[in-house]
């Protein structure tokens, strides 16, 4: 059983996640979230994704209890200030990620080791926030957190080796495949994953096919698990667009530039499963293709 105390920062799909798993594999996790009202919620949420396993037979009830225990919602981040591990989840914001770092390198121990779950931001960039870059270190972990099986352990320019070496242990010891990347935009999956979207996106504004079509294209064509526009609504295309930007910026404004229909999307409210409806309309978790005078 782990000794390791972890603390996880954002409430959010990834944070509730990532709470979620470190708890199950027998971490004491404390997650954070300064919104109130998200807040009051967060237990439940957590209980019912555990209570849902268990009744698709993915989970025992004695493994969803014994993480119930572990797990708690503390209302103030000093109340989880001895965290042995910080895994910081907030959205895609370099200021908002700097000023949360900056008050875990306040509070947390100096032997903590801080990671950001950013999917594209500069893990050099949030660790300057800090008194010790040295512990700060990636973690980009994928939604949903308790199926996907792979974590990104990304190194900043001042990351220590004994730090990310650390890190990786951590995500074996959740279960997940770790693979190092180097701090670049978009490190290797967010950069891909994008690029492909992005494409996809073009497509179905030029007309080439239906958003269903190029996805079906992809999984039976190449194997992909879920296609690239399913994938986008899963993680969101609020989220995805962020990481649009930060790439157009940081690698080629021409490549990365975001389509027109991902920009128009987001700012009708349309960001995928989470609100019910982006490329494809949401039923729970089953896509379904858009009516005619629906589609994007």
């Amino acid at each position: 059983m782990p000794t390791e105390r972890v603390l996880v920062v954002g409430g959010g799909t990834m944070g509730r996640g990532i709470a979620a798993v470190c708890a199950l594999s027998g971490y004491p996790t404390a997650v954070f979230e300064s919104d109130a009202g998200r807040r009051s919620e967060l237990r439940a949420a957590i209980e019912g994704s555990w209570r849902r396993a268990v009744e698709k037979g993915k989970l025992s009830s004695d493994a969803g209890a014994r993480a119930n225990a572990l797990l708690e919602v503390p209302g103030r981040l000093e109340e989880a200030a001895g965290a042995d591990i910080a895994v910081e989840a907030v959205p895609e914001d370099l200021a908002l990620k700097v000023r949360v770092f900056s008050e875990l390198d306040r509070l947390c121990p100096r032997a903590a080791f801080l990671a950001s779950n950013t999917s594209a931001l500069s893990i050099t960039a949030i660790a300057a926030s800090t008194r010790d870059p040295a512990r700060v270190v990636g973690l980009h972990f994928f939604n949903p957190v308790a199926a996907m099986p792979l974590v990104e352990v990304v190194s900043g320019k001042a990351t220590s080796a004994a730090v990310l070496e650390r890190a990786v242990s951590f995500a074996r010891s959740l279960g997940k495949e770790a693979i190092r990347v180097a701090d670049a935009p978009g490190f290797a999956t967010s950069r891909l994953g994008v690029a492909l979207g992005l494409e996809a996106m073009r497509m179905v504004e030029e007309g080439v096919a239906s958003a269903a079509d190029i996805d079906r294209a992809m999984e039976l064509g190449y194997g992909h698990r879920m296609g690239p526009l399913k994938t986008t609504d899963v993680v969101g295309l609020d989220v995805r667009l962020a990481i649009a930007e930060t790439l157009a910026a940081g690698l080629d404004g021409q490549r990365f530039a975001p389509p027109a229909i991902l920009r128009r999307l987001v700012a009708s409210g349309r960001t995928g499963k989470k609100a019910g409806e982006g490329f494809y309309r949401w039923e729970g978790d089953t896509p379904r293709p858009l009516p005619a005078e629906r589609k994007a």
